[in-house]
């Protein structure tokens, strides 16, 4: 096992190979001094891209949420013009922004809150004009475009079962991706069980995304006019720090559950490296042993089964090697997070290339990781 240090140091030199967590396997492709693959046939520049956790917003549904009571809304308005222009956009902006920044392939998704701060009709009727709309945009670019289911989870569970076969099955998507907590209710409440339960049965994974943190949180936490007021308070509290801590606990939440003992075929993805899990696990499960009769293993072997992480966009620092150490690189892949995090002409591109990693394990990263996991055949 390589240590986190080393990890570290050999990221920081850009020699650090095709490295895999303990009990997993990941091919070795050996290094020449100047870090790149040696004797590979594969070219980085010319790797496909998938891009993950990309999204998409209707002008109806922006509609509805201005019509929600701030106490769910919140502060945030980062979905005003023109980030909101980009988000409604499935044609020639989005597809120029991908070419520009690398990406080969989006898979979709209906950004944050999605349809799970709605009433139960409301949350029907929107998810499914959304689906539907992901679905008309990989039919007009099926080689540029996957997706990714939103369910109306404020809905009877039945409703979200039936919406999420119908995308698997009929529309060709690729998995569900859920925004946490719905309404006051965590993502492991038992009334969602049966919806994790289609998921794995389907053999589709699902995107745990963030959304704001309650309100209760927000105003004790994240609220303050030193802070420089609603706009400032909702960045603090969303993307800035406040809903990766949200969706760090969702993701513990689960495991601590015992969702993946009664679900061991089900698949989470974290985007931002982990949410704030990846590099606090070791006090993490030091907490968890205060109950170790709730799981059949402990919290990282979850992780290393159960669990992969994407940048979205995040990509600097050393949260790689942490992943490696923890997961492997077979259980990492890509994202940008677009439109939300500009990129530079070819920053998707730059980002695979320049790993110090294998060819081989770039390729796990940049397409690989995901095609393997997607394949239900």
């Amino acid at each position: 096992m390589i240590s986190r240090r080393n990890l570290l140091k050999l990221a920081a030199v850009g020699a650090l190979g095709s490295a895999a967590a303990p009990g997993r396997s990941s091919a070795q492709t050996p290094l020449d001094k100047k870090g790149t693959a040696a004797n590979s046939a594969t070219n980085s520049t010319k790797l496909k891209i998938i891009a993950l956790e990309e999204h998409y917003c209707l002008p109806a549904l922006f509609n509805e949420w201005g019509r929600l009571s701030p106490e769910i809304k919140g502060g945030i308005l980062f979905h005003q013009k023109p980030m909101a222009e980009m988000l409604e956009d499935f044609a020639e902006k989005r597809l120029a922004r991908m070419d520009a920044m690398g990406v080969d392939v989006q898979v979709l998704s209906l950004t944050t809150p999605g349809a799970q701060v709605f009433d139960s009709a409301t949350a029907i009727s929107f998810a499914r004009m959304s689906n539907d709309a992901g679905a008309r945009a990989v039919a007009a670019h099926p080689d540029r475009f996957q997706c990714f289911a939103a369910l109306p989870m404020t809905a009877p569970a039945a409703q979200s079962v039936a919406e999420l076969k119908r995308c698997v099955e009929e529309l060709g998507f690729k998995g569900w991706l859920v925004n946490g907590r719905s309404l006051d209710r965590q993502l492991d409440h038992p009334d969602f069980f049966p919806i994790f339960e289609a998921a794995a049965k389907l053999r589709v994974p699902v995107y745990l995304h963030p959304q704001l943190p309650p309100k209760s949180v927000r105003d004790a936490y994240y609220s303050d006019p030193r802070f420089g007021g609603p706009v400032a308070e909702g960045m603090l509290a969303g993307p800035g720090f406040g809903w990766h801590v949200e969706a760090g606990i969702q993701a513990v939440r689960l495991i601590l559950s015992g969702l993946f003992d009664r679900l061991p075929a089900l698949q989470i993805i974290l985007g931002h490296w982990g949410e704030t899990v990846v590099p606090y696990m070791d006090r993490i499960e030091n907490a968890a042993r205060v109950r170790p009769e709730k799981l059949a293993r402990k919290i990282p072997e979850y992780f290393r089964s159960n669990f992969h992480v994407t940048p979205s966009g995040m990509f600097t620092g050393g949260f790689l090697p942490q992943a490696i150490e923890l997961m492997g690189v077979d259980r990492i892949m890509f994202s940008v997070d677009d439109p939300f995090v500009p990129l530079p002409p070819g920053g998707a591109r730059r980002f695979i290339t320049e790993l110090p990693l294998s060819e081989t394990d770039k390729a796990r990263i940049a397409h690989g990781n995901w095609e393997k996991l997607t394949k239900r055949s």
